[in-house]
């Protein structure tokens, strides 16, 4: 039998009461009293900053998506304003004169008034008007000359559907990369330079010889318009090889067109 039991149970019952009683209340003081944390209210807490989301930038679109989406734009041309400027004035002869450059209001789907600028032998600086609305073509050599009946088939620039052929020449381009981005009259505009044949730019510029390579370099603002095209390069046999053409495109612009009043003149 252990010691532990052998003593116990010879202990007055009244001793062993009180070491029990004294042992609690020893016990009890060894425990410091600790007050509880208050629990913070709802009202008290602060409440949390609410982020705002940083928006996700669109993806930026490849050359060839920005290129069919300013196609697109182009198949909704109503009426534009077009220039045209030989830079280098280096370019075929235009009616035997010397071609400057054109300035022509459209209307889709085959309307247009053009004033071309050239010089001419022994006369100097001159404009050469056409007008047309449909089939019907008019053209003089002066403002004051008297208007004479044009063949559609002979104006040497085909508007009509002009949305159409600037669009298919846009998307004819091969090799096209982003070649930068510059201002254009205030637009901020990404500058596109590619590879097409003078074959590419006849339903345009009519007559034109083909097998000509030609560098072409396209202006596209940010909402997909074109804005201007250089033409590098021979589109004509006669053309010397540095001719540059400048063309400037402002569509869905007020533009009026009307055919003359042929029997009221002298």
């Amino acid at each position: 039998m252990s010691r532990f039991r052998s003593w116990l149970p010879g202990l007055p019952v009244a001793v062993v009461a009180f070491g029990l009683t004294l042992s609690a209340a020893c016990g009890s003081d060894s425990t410091p009293d600790v007050e509880p944390t208050p629990t913070p209210s709802v009202a008290s807490t602060p409440a949390a900053a609410t982020a705002t989301p940083t928006p996700t930038p669109p993806p930026e679109l490849t050359v060839e998506e920005l290129l069919l989406s300013a196609r697109d734009r182009l198949l909704d041309l109503s009426t534009a304003q077009i220039t045209m400027v030989d830079e280098f004035e280096s370019g075929a002869k235009f009616f035997g004169t010397t071609f400057k450059s054109l300035e022509a209001d459209l209307e889709a789907p085959d309307s247009f008034r053009m004033v071309v600028d050239v010089v001419a032998p022994g006369l100097g600086f001159v404009e050469i008007v056409m007008l047309a609305v449909g089939d019907e073509a008019y053209m003089k050599f002066s403002a004051d000359a008297p208007w004479t009946p044009l063949p559609a088939d002979q104006v040497p620039f085909n508007f009509a559907g002009i949305g159409v052929t600037l669009g298919e020449i846009v998307l004819a381009m091969e090799d096209a990369s982003e070649a930068g981005r510059e201002s254009l009259g205030g637009t901020e505009t990404i500058r596109i330079d590619g590879a097409v044949t003078s074959g590419d730019l006849s339903n345009l510029i009519r007559d034109t010889d083909p097998g000509h390579p030609i560098t072409l370099s396209v202006w596209i603002d940010e909402d997909h318009t074109l804005h201007q095209m250089l033409i590098a390069g021979r589109i004509f046999d006669d053309d010397e090889p540095e001719t540059r053409r400048l063309v400037t495109v402002a569509i869905n612009v007020p533009v009026e067109i009307e055919l003359p009043d042929i029997a009221s003149e002298p």
